[in-house]
C-alpha cells in the first residue's frame, strides 16, 4: 500500500525505473524478434503481419514507455537532491504523473492479448493509420495509449520545471546549478512546449478513427501532410527530449570520474539552451521527400546543420574535462566515454542526413535506422546505463558489483556497434527499412546475419545488468553518503539512500560544485541555511491511482463503442479530482527528535 499511495518523489523514481526497465525488456524481446525475421534471406519466422505490428510496438514502447520513464527515475531520484530541495514542487502531481503514464503504457501493451496491435509504424503515418487501411483497434490503443502516457509526461515537466524554479537552496543561483539539473530544467521545458503538439495530433487522428472526422482523410478534403508536420513538430524535440538529460548525465559522471570540475560550465549551459531552441526549427527534415520544394528543403537544411554546433561544444567540453583528469574507469564512467565516440558517428551521419539532395538517397533506408539507433541507443541508453550505475548507491544504498557492471558494458557496447555500424551500409546497398524479408544475393546477407549477432549480445548485456541488480539486492545497504568518494554535487552530503525528507538542514550553496567545494575548504559537512526544527511532509494518496484506473477503463470503452464503460471511467477519474478539490491536505510534521530514527525508513 505504501507503494501505490506514495508522493514521496524517491519512491516514485524507483516505481519509474522498474516500468521502465519492464517496459525496456519487452521493447529489447520484440527488438530481437525483428532481428531473428531479417537474419537471413526469405525467413519466415514471424508473418509481414506480425513484422509491421513488431516494428511499431518496439518503436513506441522504446521511446515512450522505457526510455522517458527511465530518465523520469533519474530525474526523480536525482534532482531534489542536487539543488537541495526536500521533494518536488507538486508531490501529489508527481503520482499522478507516474500512474498515468504507466497505465498508459499497459493499455497500448494490453492490444497484444487482444489481437488488434498497432501496425502503422511508430510514427503511425496517415493513410496507413486510418480507417482505410487499419480497419481493426490496432491504431486505436496507439492513440488512446499515448494521450493517457502522455498526460503524466506533461505533468512531469510541468512539475520539474515549477522544482528548478523555485526550490532551490539558498545560495544556488541558476549558474550553480549543476549540469545534470540544468539539462533537466531544458528538458523539462521542451516536454511543455513540444508534448500539447503530438496531444493535438493523436486528438485529431483519434476523431477520425472514431468519429469519422476529415482531418487526414484526403478523399474527404483532410491533408495527410498534417499529419507529418504535426507528428515531427513534436517527434524532433522528443528527440532531443531524450538525449539532454543523458548530455546531463555524462556532464556529471565525466567531470566526477576524471576529479574535475567541468569543462567550459557556461558554454555547455549555453549549448543546451541552444541546442533546445533549435530542436523546434528542424521538423521538415523529416520530410524532404515530401516535395515541400526547394526553399523550405534549404531552409530546413540549414538549421539541421547548425545544431551540429553547440553538440560539438558540448563533445570538446568533455573531451577537455577529461584531457588531464586522474581517471577511473568505473562502469560509469565506461558508460559515459563508449557514449562519447559514439554519440559523435550518430552526430556525424545526421549532418549527412541533413544535406537535401543526400536525403533523397538516403531516406527510407536503413541508414537512417543506423543513425537514429547511434543516437538513441549509442547516446541515450549508454547514458542512462551510465546513471543508473552512478546513482545507484545513492538510489538504494547498495554499490553495484563492478565486475558484473564491465561485462554489461563490453557486451553491450560491442554488441550495439554490431549491430548498427553494418546498417549504414545495407542502407547505402539500398536495403529499405521496414521490409519483412529480402531476397538473397543482393550483398545484404552477411551483414544481416552480423546485426543479428550484435542484437543478442546486446541481450546479454542487458541480462548481465539485471543479474547484477538481484546480486546487489541481497546485499546490506553500506554504501556512504559519498559512495564514490568524489562527489561534486548536494546529493553526496545526505545518507546513501536518503531519509525521508531528504535534508535534516537546508543547506547554503557557496559556489559551482557546491560539496566539492566544501570538501576542499576542509569541511566534513554543508553548511545548513537553517536551525533544525519541525519538517513539513505531503500526506500519501491513493487518489492519483485510482483517478490513472479511471482514465484506463474510459479508453477502453471508446475504443469499443461502449460509452457506458467510457463514461464510468470519466466519472471515476472526476470523482478523485473532486475529492482532491473538496478535502484538504494539511499534510504532517516530522518532529526534530524524530528525523534520525527515520534514516533508513
Amino acid at each position: 500500500m505504501d507503494w501505490l499511495t506514495t508522493v514521496d518523489h524517491k519512491k516514485i523514481g524507483i516505481l519509474y525505473m522498474i516500468a521502465g526497465l519492464f517496459f525496456f525488456l519487452i521493447g529489447g524481446l520484440e527488438a530481437i524478434l525483428i532481428r531473428v525475421q531479417l537474419m537471413e534471406p526469405n525467413n519466415d519466422f514471424v508473418s509481414a503481419d506480425t513484422f509491421n505490428e513488431l516494428i511499431t510496438m518496439h518503436g513506441t514502447t522504446m521511446i515512450f514507455l522505457a526510455a522517458m520513464p527511465l530518465l523520469f527515475a533519474l530525474m526523480n531520484a536525482v534532482i531534489p537532491l542536487q539543488i537541495g530541495a526536500r521533494d518536488v514542487a507538486f508531490p501529489f502531481l508527481n503520482s499522478l504523473g507516474f500512474w498515468t503514464f504507466f497505465f498508459g503504457g499497459l493499455l497500448l501493451n494490453l492490444s497484444w492479448f487482444a489481437s488488434a496491435v498497432p501496425d502503422a509504424g511508430w510514427t503511425s503515418y496517415v493513410p496507413l493509420a486510418s480507417n482505410t487501411y487499419s480497419s481493426g483497434h490496432g491504431v486505436d490503443y496507439y492513440v488512446i495509449g499515448l494521450q493517457i502516457a502522455g498526460i503524466g509526461t506533461l505533468l512531469g515537466g510541468i512539475n520539474f520545471m515549477a522544482t528548478i524554479i523555485n526550490m532551490r537552496a539558498p545560495g544556488m543561483s541558476f549558474m550553480r546549478m549543476p549540469m545534470f539539473t540544468w539539462a533537466i530544467f531544458i528538458t523539462s521545458a521542451l516536454i511543455v512546449f513540444a508534448f500539447p503538439v503530438l496531444t493535438v495530433g493523436l486528438v485529431a487522428l483519434m476523431f477520425d478513427r472514431l468519429f469519422e472526422a476529415n482531418f487526414f482523410e484526403a478523399g474527404n478534403g483532410g491533408n495527410e501532410v498534417l499529419w507529418e508536420h504535426i507528428f515531427w513538430v513534436f517527434g524532433h524535440p522528443e528527440v532531443y527530449i531524450l538525449i539532454m538529460p543523458a548530455f546531463g548525465i555524462i556532464s556529471e559522471i565525466v567531470s566526477t570520474f576524471s576529479r574535475k570540475r567541468l569543462f567550459g560550465y557556461s558554454s555547455m549551459v549555453f549549448a543546451t539552451v541552444l541546442i533546445a531552441f533549435l530542436g523546434f526549427m528542424v521538423w521538415a527534415h523529416h520530410m524532404f521527400t515530401v516535395g515541400l520544394g526547394p526553399v523550405a528543403n534549404a531552409l530546413f537544411s540549414i538549421a539541421t546543420m547548425l545544431i551540429a554546433v553547440p553538440t560539438g561544444v558540448k563533445i570538446f567540453n568533455w573531451l577537455f574535462t577529461l584531457w588531464g583528469g586522474s581517471i577511473r574507469f568505473t562502469t560509469a564512467s565506461l558508460f559515459a566515454i563508449g557514449f562519447i565516440p559514439t554519440f559523435v558517428m550518430g552526430g556525424v551521419t545526421g549532418v549527412m542526413l541533413a544535406s537535401a539532395p543526400a536525403d533523397f538517397q538516403y531516406h527510407d533506408s536503413y541508414f537512417v535506422v543506423a543513425h537514429f539507433h547511434y543516437v538513441i541507443v549509442g547516446g541515450l541508453i549508454f547514458g542512462i546505463f551510465a546513471g543508473l550505475h552512478y546513482w545507484w548507491p545513492k538510489m538504494f544504498g547498495r554499490m553495484l558489483n563492478e565486475g558484473l557492471g564491465k561485462i554489461t558494458f563490453w557486451t553491450f557496447f560491442t554488441g550495439f556497434h554490431l549491430t548498427f555500424f553494418v546498417q549504414h551500409f545495407l542502407g547505402l546497398l539500398g536495403m529499405p527499412r521496414r521490409v519483412f524479408t529480402y531476397l538473397p544475393n543482393q550483398g545484404f546477407d552477411t551483414m544481416n546475419m552480423i546485426s543479428t549477432i550484435g542484437a543478442f549480445l546486446m541481450g546479454i548485456g542487458t541480462i548481465a545488468f539485471l543479474l547484477n541488480v538481484f546480486i546487489t539486492w541481497a546485499k546490506p545497504r553500506n554504501a556512504a553518503a559519498d559512495a564514490w568518494e568524489d562527489g561534486r554535487t548536494l546529493e553526496w552530503t545526505i545518507p546513501s539512500p536518503p531519509p525521508e525528507y531528504n535534508f535534516k538542514q537546508t543547506p547554503l550553496v557557496r559556489g559551482y560544485d557546491a560539496w566539492w567545494k566544501e570538501k576542499m575548504d576542509g569541511n566534513k559537512e554543508m553548511t545548513p541555511a537553517e536551525p533544525v526544527g519541525p519538517i513539513h511532509m505531503p500526506s500519501p494518496s491513493i487518489i492519483p491511482l485510482v483517478m490513472s484506473i479511471g482514465l484506463f477503463i474510459a479508453g477502453y470503452g471508446f475504443m469499443y463503442d461502449n460509452l457506458i464503460v467510457g463514461g464510468v471511467g470519466l466519472l471515476i477519474t472526476l470523482g478523485g479530482m473532486f475529492f482532491r478539490s473538496v478535502f484538504d491536505d494539511h499534510g504532517f510534521h516530522i518532529e526534530p527528535e524524530d528525523q534520525d530514527k527515520g534514516v533508513h525508513a
